[in-house]
C-alpha cells in the first residue's frame, strides 16, 4: 500500500492515481495525513478491503507534501554507515550511533525550492526514512517491523558551519533550516518490498551521481534502530526516523563540495521514488 499527502489531504495511491481517503471512506477517516497514524491498524484493515473504483485523480509531484507532515518527534541517526563514518573522520560507533533531531518545521514535501543559508556550507545526505505506525516502547528488534507504518525517501540537508561551530556541535540547529527535511514522495508499507532491509539509495546533483549505497549496509538496521531508540523513549505513531546516509557527502570530499544556487538535488530509493530539491540564494 502507498499513501500520500496531496495538497494537504490524505490519499491512497492506486494505479498511479490518488484516491481521497475521506471521500472513499465516507468520512470514517479524516483528510489529515498525520492523523491517520493514530489509527494505523484500523486504516490498514479498511484500505485492504477498499474498492477505489474510478475515483482516482491524476496529480503532479509538486502537489505532494510529506506523508508525515507534522510528526511529534523527528529522530535522525548519524554515522550509521561505515563508509560515511570513515569519510567524516569518525570511528565506527560501538553502540547506538549518534542521535539528534531535525526540528519539525524543517519538514517539507518531495519537490521543493530550498533557500541556502547565507555564508553557509550546505551539504546533502540521502536517507531511508521510517515512519512509526504503532507506539513502540522497549520493543525487540524481532518485533520492530510491526511498529513501522512505512518507508519513504528523506534528505538530511545539513549546513555544516552551523552544525559544527561552537564549543559543542549544533547538529539539530544546523540540520533544521526551512526545507532541510524533505520526505516523500509517498509512504510505502513494508510488505510492498521483497526485502525492506536491502534497498538501494542514490543521490545526484545536476545529473552527477554523488551517493550510492544499500540499506543492508546500515550498522543499525531499521529494526535495530527502533529497538535501540525505544529502549530509551517511546516512539509515537507518526514519528519520523532518518536512518543515516552512506558515503559521498560534500563534507567528506577533497576538495569539499557544497550545494550552490541553481543546483538540483535528486534523491532516490529503490521501490519508493524520488525527491527533487532546487536551491536558491
Amino acid at each position: 500500500m502507498r499513501i500520500a499527502n496531496l495538497s494537504g489531504r490524505l490519499v491512497l495511491l492506486h494505479e498511479g492515481k490518488a484516491v481521497d481517503v475521506e471521500r472513499a471512506s465516507a468520512g470514517r477517516f479524516g483528510p489529515d495525513p498525520q492523523a491517520v497514524y493514530e489509527r494505523w491498524a484500523e486504516f490498514r484493515a479498511w484500505a485492504a478491503d477498499a474498492e477505489p473504483g474510478d475515483t482516482g485523480v491524476s496529480f503532479a509531484p509538486a502537489d505532494l507534501g510529506s506523508p508525515a507532515p507534522a510528526p511529534r518527534q523527528v529522530l535522525a541517526v548519524g554515522l550509521n554507515y561505515r563508509d560515511h563514518a570513515a569519510e567524516s573522520g569518525f570511528a565506527v560507533p560501538q553502540g547506538l550511533p549518534p542521535v539528534f533531531t531535525k526540528f519539525a518545521t524543517s519538514v517539507t514535501g518531495p519537490v521543493t525550492d530550498v533557500r541556502l543559508p547565507e555564508g553557509g556550507h550546505t551539504d546533502w545526505e540521502v536517507e531511508l526514512v521510517a515512519v512509526v505506525g504503532r507506539r513502540a516502547h522497549q520493543v525487540s528488534a524481532a518485533d520492530a517491523w510491526g511498529h513501522v507504518a512505512g518507508l519513504a525517501v528523506g534528505q538530511d540537508i545539513s549546513e555544516r558551519i552551523a552544525q559544527l561551530a561552537g564549543p559543542a556541535p549544533q547538529f539539530s540547529l544546523g540540520k533544521s533550516f526551512p526545507g532541510f527535511a524533505p520526505i516523500g514522495p509517498w509512504l510505502v508499507t513494508p510488505d510492498e518490498f521483497e526485502n525492506p532491509d536491502d534497498l538501494e539509495l542514490r543521490c545526484a546533483i545536476n545529473g552527477e551521481q554523488v551517493q550510492k549505497g544499500r540499506t543492508r549496509d546500515l550498522i543499525f538496521s531499521v529494526p535495530a534502530l527502533i529497538a535501540g531508540l525505544s529502549a530509551v523513549l517511546p516512539l509515537l505513531p507518526g514519528d519520523v526516523i532518518f536512518t543515516g546516509t552512506p558515503a559521498g557527502v560534500g563534507l567528506g570530499r577533497n576538495p569539499q563540495r557544497w550545494l550552490a544556487e541553481g543546483d538540483e538535488l535528486v534523491s532516490t530509493i529503490e521501490g519508493i521514488g524520488e525527491l527533487r530539491q532546487r536551491f536558491t540564494s
